[in-house]
């Protein structure tokens, strides 16, 4: 790739420009290929996750949104490994809905959430590069699927759960291995590889062409993001290096026990050099998942 198509990371992008409207056709684009319908967003709503700070350097990154539909979308990118990852997802989800909603007012205003995770870790196993949840419910005996009636508009129609239930989306992004013929795998190659298409279609990714270019960022702008792709380049060694030195501790115990303690020492190492690179106390425990008594004593 020629150095005038160099293209920001995803995550910076989220962090620091996609939060413009002028940019959300960037975002409409991800989240229209996913969902499969044309997503429009009317606004950004205030999160938790989309707070900045000087810390803030492997944080998780998010953007919850609503759509013209009412809808709201959370978008999460998350560079390092989160113990819990699931119930945290969890729990955005239901700290949406619940925020949405006021002491009073009927369920009917209960809002659809949309939950898109973009990770940079392994979060288990399992073959594919994208996951997609949603609730349905299923007869025990008879295998169909229950649909509800539902007053809407002053009539009677039916409604299945998964249209009001939340839907998550999993996005491994380390998995993606293949050549980018479809949209979802264009995007892909973005995500993992910063590369997208000069003659691309795909939504999102031909308005990113234009909106993330390298070379259109100011020098302040350009020095801050080199420093923090530096700074993942660190990481990522960091946190390999522990987890070689934690596999071949344990192989060379050959038990579980020793397997458990590799493990254990591996996630130590790598508290020990996130400490020593200057990086909050928070920020370790979120990275290694290590209580901050443990932490002290290193």
């Amino acid at each position: 790739m020629e150095v005038n198509n160099k293209y920001i990371r995803f995550d910076w992008a989220v962090k620091r420009m996609l939060r413009d409207k002028a940019n959300f056709a960037v975002l409409e684009g991800l989240i229209t290929v996913l969902t499969g319908e044309v997503v429009k967003i009317e606004e950004l709503l205030e999160s938790e996750g989309n707070q900045e700070s000087s810390s803030d350097k492997f944080n998780r990154v998010d953007i919850k949104a609503k759509n013209v539909k009412g809808e709201i979308i959370i978008v999460e990118v998350q560079l390092t490994r989160q113990l819990y990852f699931l119930q945290r997802m969890l729990y955005g989800v239901s700290k949406a809905i619940t925020e949405h909603i006021d002491i009073g007012q009927k369920y009917d205003e209960v809002k659809k959430v949309y939950s898109i995770n973009i990770l940079y870790f392994d979060l288990g196993k399992g073959s594919d590069y994208l996951y997609h949840g949603k609730t349905v419910f299923t007869g025990v005996h008879t295998n169909d699927l229950l649909e509800v009636n539902t007053k809407e508009a002053k009539e009677l129609r039916m409604r299945v759960p998964q249209d009001i239930f939340p839907e998550y989306y999993i996005i491994r992004v380390n998995e993606f291995n293949s050549v980018a013929t479809t949209p979802i795998e264009e995007w892909l190659d973005y995500l993992k590889n910063n590369r997208i298409k000069d003659d691309t279609s795909t939504p999102g990714l031909k308005e990113a062409r234009q909106k993330l270019l390298y070379m259109t960022m100011s020098d302040k702008e350009r020095r801050a993001y080199d420093e923090h792709m530096d700074d993942i380049m660190v990481q990522n060694d960091v946190l390999d290096t522990a987890k070689m030195e934690g596999r071949a501790e344990g192989r060379a115990e050959g038990r579980a026990e020793g397997r458990a303690e590799g493990r254990a020492e591996g996630i130590m190492l790598t508290a020990k050099n996130l400490k020593t690179m200057g990086l909050s106390i928070p920020d370790i425990i979120k990275a290694t998942g290590l209580s901050e008594e443990d932490i002290m004593k290193l």
